[in-house]
Order: structure tokens, then sequence, then C-alpha cells
């Protein structure tokens, strides 16, 4: 049987090969250390859980409506509010099953065949491949590391052509951990303005956030941009809820009124369950996402110095998110390899440490490490890595 073109246009995952080899060893009794988690290593805060469990008791285990609650709904409004300053109505805001499923709903809804997206690298591997299911056309703008992988306003208008209907800025961002300031958004901005380009937002790891820097989101820096952008958020790595799936999207009435009329017939409405303890999450204690954060910022600044001392390794020290993204094209060299994914291949084969190549992200000089695992593994990894670089470059 033949599959849709929009099927095989898919660009298989570069982590696949990596991920079933590193599972294969673990089955054979190999202690293999994965540093390629993309959630906190955390558990849900109790209090969440316990929402949750409360919920089911009290039979909240029916459809909801499509678009959420109107009690989560509220909640997220209210912190829109409390965070930025941001007045949504309900009717502007659609509760989706994780905010990858409220993204890829956008991009059906938004684009037409032939429409382009700009898209910064390095960028989160689901950008390209939700534009493409959509018909929609992935349009790269490489995110120098000079300028810790942010785009320019000048790269952003060389990439505007008639077709560009939106941009997807990730701040901070997967895999970097780069993160915009407000000059810089507001740059942006005003590239988007005069275009008429849609910016999507995604702030999904807004509340982790490092060494005294702000999350800004570029919606509050002016009547204008709120209206001409679409924030995607949601409480999987806020508060370490990645497996409960609640993600949201807030903005255009029209937008979201559309996005909502599709997942009722896609997903119908996001776990009743689950929304219940986003509300929780919300509504409690932030003292969880707090700790949560300071445990990732002490682990950074203590890995990351041990990292950049590894022979052939630089790398930018991210902002914000979980992840490390060193280039590692100098090391490759020294260990006369051919390329990162066959180093990386190697590096798990010899010394059991799984890392994620920077080809899926569209940055084949880099490879991602997450430091969303304990320190004494992590800090066991990179002996191992350095192992392997002084074993290969003799």
């Amino acid at each position: 049987m033949e599959l849709a073109n929009r099927v095989k246009a898919l660009t298989p995952s570069t982590t696949l090969a990596i991920t079933a080899k590193a599972n294969a060893l673990k089955a054979e009794g190999h202690n293999v250390i994965g540093l390629g988690a993309g959630e906190p290593d955390f558990n849900t805060p109790e209090h969440i859980i316990e929402a949750a469990y409360r919920a089911m008791k009290e039979g909240h285990t029916k459809y909801t409506a499509s678009g959420g609650l109107p009690a989560l709904k509220k909640v997220i409004a209210e912190k829109f509010k409390k965070d930025q300053n941001l007045d949504y109505s309900p009717q502007e805001i659609v509760v989706g099953t994780g905010a990858k499923q409220s993204l890829y709903s956008l991009f059906q809804v938004l684009l037409s065949d032939g429409d382009e997206v700009i898209i910064p690298t390095p960028y989160w591997v689901s950008y390209p491949e939700q534009v493409k299911l959509a018909g929609g056309v992935p349009v790269y703008v490489e995110g120098k590391e000079d300028n810790a992988f942010k785009i320019t306003p000048s790269q952003l208008e060389e990439a505007v052509t008639g077709k560009t209907k939106a941009i997807v800025l990730n701040s901070p961002s997967n895999p970097t951990g780069s993160l915009y300031n407000e000059e810089e958004l507001r740059q942006i901005g005003d590239v988007c303005l005069k275009h008429n380009i849609l910016i999507i937002s995604d702030e999904i790891y807004e509340k982790l956030i490092y060494d005294g820097a702000q999350h800004t989101s570029i919606a509050q820096l002016s009547p204008e941009l709120k209206k001409q952008t679409i924030i995607i958020n949601g409480v999987s790595k806020s508060h370490s809820m990645t497996g409960w799936r609640i993600g949201y999207a807030a903005g255009d009435s029209t937008i979201i009124k559309a996005m909502t009329n599709l997942d009722s017939h896609s997903t119908s409405n996001p776990t009743s369950i689950s929304q219940y303890g986003a509300i929780a999450a919300y509504e409690g204690s932030q003292e969880p996402v707090e700790e949560m954060r300071k445990a990732f910022e002490s682990r950074l600044n203590t890995v990351y110095e041990k990292l950049i001392q590894i022979p052939g390794f630089s790398c930018v020290k991210p902002k914000g998110a979980f992840y490390l993204f060193p280039n590692v094209k100098e090391a490759v060299r020294m260990t006369g390899f051919n390329s990162v994914d066959e180093w990386v291949a190697a590096l798990l084969e010899e010394e059991k440490v799984a890392l994620v190549p920077g080809s899926g992200f569209g940055s084949p000089d880099n490879v991602r490490l997450s430091y969303a695992t304990s320190l004494e593994k992590f800090e066991e990894a990179l002996e191992r890595i350095a192992r392997f670089m002084e074993k290969k470059s003799k």
C-alpha cells in the first residue's frame, strides 16, 4: 500500500539509531549514560498529583470542552497577567494535548501549500516536520554561534519573501539554551510588523532561566506585537509534567477558534485529569518550580566549566532550558572521524555515553547534552568523553 506523500516527505529522526543502539547496549547489561533527556528528572510536585487524584475520585473523568476547561483557561489568563502583564480572554486561549500538539494544530490552520515559515537554526526537531505536514516550506536562517545562536533583524529581512507567513521564535531555546533580550526581540518584531509576518513564540522553557537573566515575551513589547503573536507554552518543563500532556496557545481569537475546531476533530479534548493537575500547577505553590530551576542552575555552572576543558570542545554558555550544545568540530578532526554523527556513534560504542547529534537540530558541528540528569552521572559522562578524546587523539 502506498503511503501518503506528506508522510514520505518527513525527515527521519537522527536520534533513532543512537537511541536504538543505546537501548540495545543497556539490554546487554552495559552501563550506558544517556544525556539525551528532553524532560526534567524531577517528579511532578505532590500537590499537583493530589489534585489529579482528587479529580478522579470526584468523577472528573469525562470529556471536556474541546479547547480546555474554562477553569484552566482562567488560570492560564491569570498567569499571563501576572508574569507578563498580558491580557487574554478565554476566546484567545486554547488548551492542547501538550505544546507540541498545539504547535501542530497551529500550523495546520495557518498554512496553505507553499507558505513559508522562517525557522532559525539550530531548531527543535519538530518545527520543520510540522511545517511540512501542513504543506508549508521551512526556510532556515542560521543563528550564528558567535551571536549565541540568535538571528539578527538583517538576516530575517533577507529571508522574507512574498510567501513568508510566519516565523518561529524559541526563547529560551532547545537545543541551545539561548535567550533573546528585549531589544533583540523588539528589532525582530519590527521586521515582522513591516512584512505582516505572524510570530510563533515558543516559550515552553520560560521558567528555566539562569545567572540573573530575564525572560521577555515578544508579545509584551507592544499592543501591535501582541496582536501579531501566538504564544505557545505549557506545564511540561516548568512543572515537570511532560507525561501529563498539557500545553496551550494564546493569541488572535480567529486563529484560536480555528485551532479549537480542528482539535475537536482530532484529539476531542485534552485529558480531563491532566487539566485539573494543570490548574493546581498554576494555582498552587511555585516553590517546586524555583527549587528545580535552582538545581538546574547549579548543575549548569558545575558541568559547563568541566565540559569546556575537554580538548576540541567549545561551548556558548546557555542562559536557559537544560541543555549544553557544544561545537565538537575540532574534536571530530582531532580523533580522525568523518562527521559528528560518526563520532557520536563511536563514543556510544566504546565509552557507553549517548549524546544527540546536532544534525537533527540543523547544526551538524554540534552535539546536545542534557543536564536533566544527576550531577554524578553527568560528571562521569564527561570523564568518559575526555578519556575517549585522549585515546582517539593518540
